[in-house]
């Protein structure tokens, strides 16, 4: 059948139509390519008005009047001035100019960072959704958009996620809590460490990628007060303070993880625990550093290795114990002495005195590995040393005594209940699970850990404080041939001097005998 042509009044209708709609099109485009200056001044306006009604708002009803009279002030002042009104509106003009800009919205997402991030809503779907929901949030093939509100990648890997999840989802419960983290680091990118920051009133979870811990701060002497330990350094984020540290040729200000210690602290004794290789020892040997600065210290080594033989023989190391006798010995003393300074300082306060000075010099006891000793002491029939550490644990706060234990995972079992009870403050180093930072910390981290984790790094908790991230600054052997020619200089320029004992000159270790008498109890009556 043959189509028939359209009427002549008709199609000349149309013609006419399409040739008015261009008109018009190019007759608005003009109009806004020549009044562009005048609608961004109209809309800098707006925005400034916007803003100035939320100032308004916010300004507290008793700072309104002032606030009135002061703009009435300016106002008076401008009018006075020759062309003040004019160079007024001049910068009234130019700022709703400059706010009035149009912004240039940042580029979506690729292909590949769509395939991702549709890939990591689907796998959301089993953990946000149930059958009962009517317009469920995740559904297999529906808008990941919404889920996710900010998103930013690197090298097409996820960086930062924001997650909305609907209000029914179980976040008060740590494990489903778990599961969703393991998953979004499964399909974010292993290897890398992400913390995962839960707000349970928004229903919203941000994922973001955390920077590495700088492994190049060596052992130093840092800017601290005494009773303050610097354990290592953690994310800018998680602590209030900063301290001067030196990293090679260059000097910048470092977040630390300051533990304090003496009568007053809450935290009196700590315990660390990790995997061989994973820097309990350096952080030993770091915290004796420290402490030699303004105390004493006893160093019982379980490992038999050496780890602590650059300390021997010098000024206010006490003794350096590596056999069952002598860790018996030097703890039985350090029991002993602990004893006389409380008696000492009850005696000294009850006269109305202040405490005597041998009381107030701090002592610390540091035990590497006391599990060995428990085992050996009980082949040869002695006590366990353990044993002995319950009056310095127990009373060590009064008495200006510290007690710092390193254990190893497959060992802890064995350490005392009273050694575990009275450490509050706890340190998990080098690669684990974490169930097993949760069995030492008592709170699971925030982060994933990483499984190639450098030695010194791990978690950090003091008392019932947040979990944080802990880089400890690096301490080595200085007689270790592996030791780097830095790291050795580093620590050598912090070892005290050495004793002119015959006991150091002849290579033989200083002995600590216990007291010949017993400290006399003191009554209750005084």
């Amino acid at each position: 059948m043959a189509r028939r042509p359209l009427p002549r009044i008709l199609s000349s209708s149309s013609a006419s139509i399409t040739r008015s709609r261009e008109i018009a099109r190019t007759a608005a485009d003009s109009a806004t390519d020549v009044l562009h200056p005048l609608i961004t001044v109209v809309r800098g306006l707006r925005r400034l008005a916007a803003a100035g009604r939320r100032a308004w708002a916010a300004t507290p009803k008793d700072r309104r009047g002032p606030a009135v009279f002061l703009a009435a002030a300016l106002v008076l002042v401008v009018a006075l001035i020759p062309y003040g009104p004019l160079l007024v509106l001049i910068t009234v003009m130019a700022a709703a100019a400059w706010k009035g800009r149009q912004h240039t919205p940042a580029p979506g997402p690729g292909e590949a960072e769509k395939d991702r991030l549709r890939a990591v809503y689907e796998a959301l779907v089993p953990h946000f959704s149930v059958a009962e929901d009517p317009d469920p949030l995740f559904t297999h093939g529906g808008e990941w958009d919404k889920a996710f509100p900010e998103y930013a990648f690197d090298d097409g890997r996820l960086v930062r996620l924001l997650v909305r999840y609907p209000a029914y989802f179980a976040d008060g419960d740590a494990s489903s809590r778990a599961r969703v983290e393991q998953l979004l680091h499964a399909k974010s990118g292993r290897g890398r460490e992400y913390h995962f920051a839960w707000d349970e009133e928004g229903n919203q979870l941000l994922m973001t990628v955390l920077p590495a811990l700088s492994t190049a701060i060596a052992a130093q002497r840092f800017v601290t007060a005494p009773g303050e330990t610097v354990l290592g350094f953690t994310d800018a984020g998680a602590v209030q303070r900063t301290v001067p540290v030196t990293e090679g040729d260059r000097t910048y200000n470092a977040p630390p993880v300051i533990w304090r210690t003496g009568p007053r602290s809450t935290e009196p004794h700590l315990l660390a625990v990790g995997h061989p290789g994973s820097g309990t020892t350096s952080l030993l040997r770091s915290i004796a550093l420290q402490a030699l600065q303004y105390g004493d210290v006893v160093i019982v080594e379980g490992s038999g290795t050496g780890e602590y033989a650059c300390l021997t023989g010098r000024d206010g190391v006490l003794a350096v114990e590596c056999s069952v006798a002598g860790a018996l010995a030097s703890l039985e003393w350090a029991a002993h002495e602990t004893e006389r300074r409380l008696i000492a300082a009850n005696r000294a306060r009850q006269a109305g005195h202040p405490a005597p000075e041998d009381t107030k010099r701090p002592l610390w006891i540091l035990l590497d590995r006391p599990s060995v000793f428990g085992h050996l002491a009980a082949a040869d029939g002695r006590p366990d040393p353990q044993q002995l550490l319950q009056v310095p644990l127990r009373h060590g706060r009064a008495a200006n005594v510290t007690v710092v234990v390193a254990e190893q995972f497959d060992t802890v079992e064995a350490l005392s209940e009273t050694v575990r009870s009275h450490t509050r403050a706890r340190v998990v180093l080098g690669p684990s699970a974490p169930g097993q930072v949760e069995s030492v910390l008592g709170e699971p981290p925030h982060t994933t850990p990483t499984r190639d984790a450098p030695p010194g790094r791990g978690y950090a908790r003091l008392g019932a404080g947040p979990v944080m991230r802990l880089q400890v600054p690096a301490t080595p052997d200085p007689y270790d041939d592996a030791t780097s020619e830095a790291h050795r200089q580093a620590v050598t320029d912090l070892l005290p001097e050495r004793l002119d004992m015959p006991e150091a000159r002849s290579g033989e270790q200083p002995r600590i005998q216990p007291p010949a008498q017993e400290p006399e109890p003191v009554s209750a009556e005084g």
